[in-house]
C-alpha cells in the first residue's frame, strides 16, 4: 500500500470495435483530477491500428456519422508500443495513486488495461476501475440500467465541457462529472452522520 492520496484518472477511449486485440483502440485520453475537481494533468494519444486486427462493421457505421471525431482520432498517429510506454511514465509521475474512472468503466478499462499489459507488462491501476454509472445508481437510488446521463441532475454537469467523442474532451468532461458526484456523495454522508 502507498501513502499517496488517490488521484482520479478519468479516461475515455475510441476504438474500431467492441473488444481489444481483435479490434484496435484508435485514441484515448486521460484527465487526472484530485477529488476537489482540480485538474492536475492530461494525456492523450492517437494510435496506429494493431497488426492483423480488423474494424467492426457496426462500429464503422457509427464512425461514418462522426466525421470530425474520426478525423481527430486519425491524426498524429503513434505506435501502440510508443504511446503506452509514454502513458505508463505519465501515470507513474502523477502525484497520487492512480484510480481509473470511466463511463462505462468496463469498456474503457478493458482496452486500456489490455494495451498496458500487452505493451508495457504492467498496469498502475492494478485490476480495478471505478464506474461513474455505478456511482450514479448509488446516489440516485435507482436501478443500474436507469442510471443514464439523461436521468442525472443538471448540477452534476459542467455546461462548458462538451461531449465531442474526442477522447481527451470526453475524459475531461466525465472527470468533472465524477468529481461533482463525489462531492454530492460527501454531502449526503455528512447529512447522514448528523442524524
Amino acid at each position: 500500500m502507498t501513502d499517496k492520496p488517490e488521484i482520479y484518472v478519468s479516461t475515455d477511449i475510441e476504438a474500431d470495435g467492441p473488444i481489444p486485440g481483435v479490434h484496435s483502440m484508435l485514441s484515448f485520453g486521460s484527465a487526472a483530477y484530485w477529488a476537489d475537481k482540480t485538474l492536475v494533468s492530461t494525456f492523450t494519444a492517437n494510435l496506429e491500428t494493431l497488426p492483423g486486427a480488423v474494424a467492426h462493421p457496426k462500429t464503422m457505421e457509427w464512425w461514418k456519422r462522426q466525421p470530425k471525431a474520426w478525423e481527430a482520432a486519425r491524426t498524429d498517429l503513434q505506435s501502440p508500443e510508443q504511446a503506452m510506454q509514454k502513458y505508463l511514465a505519465w501515470l507513474k509521475a502523477l502525484p497520487g495513486t492512480p484510480v481509473f474512472v470511466g463511463y462505462p468503466a468496463a469498456y474503457d478499462f478493458m482496452f486500456v488495461y489490455w494495451y498496458l499489459i500487452r505493451f508495457t507488462g504492467e498496469s498502475p491501476f492494478s485490476h480495478s476501475a471505478l464506474d461513474i454509472k455505478t456511482l450514479a445508481m448509488a446516489l440516485l437510488k435507482i436501478p443500474y440500467r436507469k442510471a443514464t446521463k439523461k436521468r442525472m441532475p443538471k448540477p452534476w454537469f459542467d455546461a462548458q465541457l462538451p461531449h465531442t467523442h474526442r477522447a481527451l474532451d470526453d475524459a475531461i468532461e466525465q472527470g468533472a462529472l465524477f468529481c461533482n458526484m463525489l462531492a454530492e456523495s460527501k454531502v449526503g454522508a455528512q447529512r447522514r452522520s448528523q442524524r
